[in-house]
């Protein structure tokens, strides 16, 4: 019997460490008497939207960025991987491309980071928010400063990302629901542009070229998000992020 007792382990192990377990039980999240009303108004309408293309609201979920396109992904586990559900359109970001990199540079963040429930701000004065848990491990490793770099509503940005008051009700009441149906956080991969070999070779004289090896690094998890429609695994050794593909087979919903 060994060896099944080191497969479970081990599946409870990679359960844990992507972030995507999804349980029958509900996680209270912060609320506050706008959340509980938009989360109301708007849960109808998306379950229904979400129904249509075969996914459900509560599923576990995952987020992409991109800068120069202005565009906010949400996607839906769905079976063995991860469907687009819906694109955001950005309404304002500040900065350049490339990543933050000090308190006040008013740049907005590129990178890997992952939202937990207590992430959620249903008290923003920016309508509703959630933070993306910036500086993240290989934020703190490179010597990146800043803080309550956030999600949010509005449209005006001083290093956070606003989506307008109406786009955000909706991109939050999926998260809350994702939270506490049991996922444990979701990943939000921000990007400076769809890592393509075009858009690289485009990109390959901005700041001339300060920032090439960087980006470098995050086409590969871009890359394997592709391949699999699983977002990663994701840790950090020094100045690189380390990617290992994973699956979802351990992670069934309920």
């Amino acid at each position: 019997m060994k060896p099944l007792i080191c497969s479970c382990a081990l599946i409870l192990m990679i359960i844990i460490n992507t972030g995507i377990c999804h349980s029958a039980t509900m996680v209270q999240t912060p609320a506050s008497e706008i959340s509980q009303e938009v989360v109301t108004r708007l849960s109808p309408e998306i379950t229904q939207a979400m129904e249509n293309k075969a996914l459900r609201l509560g599923a576990p979920i995952f987020m992409r960025i991109f800068k120069e396109s202005d565009e906010l992904e949400i996607w839906v586990l769905q079976g063995s991987g991860f469907v687009l559900f819906k694109t955001y359109r950005i309404c304002d970001y500040s900065g350049d491309l490339g990543p933050k990199e000090k308190e006040g540079d008013k740049q907005s963040p590129e990178g890997f980071y992952r939202v937990g429930p207590a992430q959620l701000n249903p008290w923003s004065r920016f309508h509703l928010a959630f933070n993306l848990g910036y500086p993240n491990e290989y934020d703190r490793l490179n010597g990146r400063t800043g803080n309550a770099l956030m999600v949010h509503g509005r449209c005006s940005s001083v290093g956070c990302f606003a989506m307008t008051d109406y786009r955000m009700e909706e991109i939050y009441t999926i998260a809350d629901a994702a939270l506490a149906n049991g996922q444990e956080s979701f990943a939000v991969h921000i990007f400076p542009f769809r890592m393509t070999a075009e858009n690289m070779r485009r990109h390959q004289d901005h700041q001339d070229g300060r920032w090439q090896r960087y980006w470098r690094n995050l086409k590969e998890g871009y890359d394997l998000f592709k391949r699999t429609a699983i977002p990663p695994e994701v840790a950090v050794d020094r100045d690189r992020y380390l990617f290992k593909a994973t699956t979802i087979e351990l992670a069934r919903q309920p």
